[in-house]
């Protein structure tokens, strides 16, 4: 019949500076996480800000394309020669709508304006949350070569990796 051997973990030699660096890796882990999760919603939300921005361009240019069609229709009146109370009343319908369509133009512009703003507030954020992510990244990385070296400057390394990771990342929460 064979054998079975079991092995204790108090058989191996301790290593406590081992269970430290596990420690800090899977703190180093977690906060990779949060700060990813936070990069890839910001990015969302740049591209959702963008792409509104490009909607309300789009609305501006038409209502300005309305516009000028106004002034085409106010110049053929008076290119015609339209003299009368029908010209008079086309004029001012013209007139009318020109400074309707003046006032969307202006309101629209300022919500395109708005939106470009935010969607380059976010991307100025994503960019934080990638820089951090990265130290992070480079951090684990480096805290986990000790166990094939069993050098402790990878751990301090990754630690140091790590803490601008999450300082860079924390600049971009709090903006």
């Amino acid at each position: 019949m064979a054998e079975l051997e079991i092995h204790h973990e108090s058989e191996h030699p301790s290593d406590p500076m081992g269970r430290k660096v596990g420690v800090l890796a899977a703190i180093l882990a977690v906060l990779l996480a949060v700060v990813t999760i936070a990069s890839h919603r910001t990015h969302t939300a740049s591209i959702m800000h963008k792409s509104s921005a490009n909607d309300a361009w789009a609305h501006y240019q038409a209502t300005r394309v309305k516009y000028h069609s106004v002034e085409l229709g106010e110049n053929m009146v008076r290119v015609l020669g339209g003299n009368g109370d029908a010209a008079k009343k086309m004029l001012d319908d013209y007139a009318q709508q020109k400074g309707k369509y003046e006032k969307q133009s202006a309101d629209i512009q300022h919500e395109a304006e708005q939106a470009g703003r935010e969607a380059e507030e976010s991307e100025i954020r994503a960019l934080r949350f990638d820089i951090g992510e990265g130290l992070l990244e480079i951090g684990l990385v480096l805290s986990s070569l000790y166990f094939i070296a069993r050098r402790t400057m990878f751990p301090i390394l990754g630690l140091a990796a790590g803490i601008a990771g999450v300082v860079v990342a924390a600049t971009g929460f709090l903006m």
